[in-house]
């Protein structure tokens, strides 16, 4: 799975790219964002029927949005895998929340006397879905849109992109890959903004995509050798095994494994991939049933904890990376974070 389309020679075969966020800040971008989600569907292959149902689900995300929380945003993306295609949606609202979302998946269930008929369009036309919410704290919804009979894989990890405020390419880029059932990931930021940023960390993913099996440390060797001619990146790689977590990294990725209440920092080393680093070293990190891998760039504050959200460490990996990114990232930096959990998809 990489923040970028493209081939890898890993047992991965599950391919995201970047998307397009689309913020709803007026009932006007409700027809937008309904607009491109039927654009990006049909353009998939998924039929004008799959197209419509899409829109629809996205629209009444959208209105959603519009009339509760004042204003939201959604990422519209593709998810390849096997020779498949699927429209990935993201919607994310900093509102009012609910109490219970259960409940309001039921059509005609409404908190303000409106029917509910938009949450209760995920179960019945979406591939996939989840969701979080919670009285004040907002509401995040990930849905999936594939062709009939067709489930999209749901990979072993999610992560997300977001440019810098005024940038139309974000300079931070995240990977996964799969080999034997061992999942590894990589979080790169390109050093500065822009498009030059984005080659960095778009090289970085590339080595790591091709390469061979290896040790994180050994992955991350190659990336600094292969980046000596871009502006370089601050590159972090992680490899969650039987129990244990494997990790390195150079410069600022922030690394941290929460788990029952706790949060334990995973620590990289001063440097800079393709430019100046010490020796890599790597770090080995038990880990439980349960426990989430949270990696992210300096977009985000790092002052996070999953405690403070009841419910949100067992929810899709989609998600908590949605809560993550609404409540911690910031609009004068490109942004990534990417989570993993240690006992699979939930």
């Amino acid at each position: 799975m990489t923040g970028s389309s493209g081939p890898t020679s890993s047992d991965a075969a599950v391919a995201l790219g970047a998307g397009v966020w689309h913020t709803v800040d007026h009932p006007s971008a409700i027809g937008a964002v309904r607009r491109a989600t039927t654009a990006a569907a049909v353009s998939l292959g998924l039929g004008e029927v799959r197209a419509a149902e899409a829109g629809l689900v996205v629209s009444e995300l959208a209105s959603n949005q519009s009339r509760h929380a004042g204003s939201g945003s959604v990422l519209l993306r593709v998810r390849r895998w096997d020779g498949h295609a699927a429209l990935e949606v993201l919607a994310v609202d900093s509102g009012p929340g609910m109490r219970d979302l259960a409940a309001a998946m039921r059509d005609g269930v409404s908190s303000r006397g409106t029917l509910g008929i938009g949450l209760g369009t995920l179960p019945r036309l979406t591939s996939t879905w989840d969701a979080w919410s919670a009285s004040g704290q907002g509401t995040v919804v990930a849905a999936t849109f594939a062709s009939p009979g067709s489930r999209p894989d749901p990979g072993s990890g999610a992560g997300l992109t977001r440019p810098m405020t005024g940038q139309v390419v974000c300079g931070d880029a995240f990977a996964m890959r799969d080999d034997d059932g061992t999942t590894t990931v990589l979080v790169a930021d390109g050093l500065g903004h822009g498009p030059l940023a984005a080659a960095a960390s778009r090289a970085a993913v590339r080595v790591f995509l091709e390469a061979p099996a290896t040790s994180p440390s050994g992955l991350l060797e190659r990336i600094h050798a292969a980046l000596g001619g871009t502006r370089g990146a601050a590159v972090a790689v992680a490899r969650v095994e039987q129990g244990t977590l494997r990790y390195t990294g150079l410069g600022n990725i922030v690394g941290t494994v929460q788990g029952d209440g706790r949060t334990r920092s995973l620590v990289s080393q001063p440097g800079i991939a393709g430019t100046h680093a010490r020796a890599v070293r790597e770090a080995t990190v038990p880990l439980d049933t349960g426990d989430l891998l949270v990696l992210h760039s300096d977009g985000l504050t790092d002052r996070m904890s999953l405690a403070d959200y009841p419910g949100l460490a067992g929810r899709n990996p989609l998600v908590v990376a949605g809560v993550l990114m609404r409540d911690f990232a910031v609009r004068r930096d490109d942004a990534c974070v990417v989570v993993v959990p240690v006992s699979g998809t939930p």
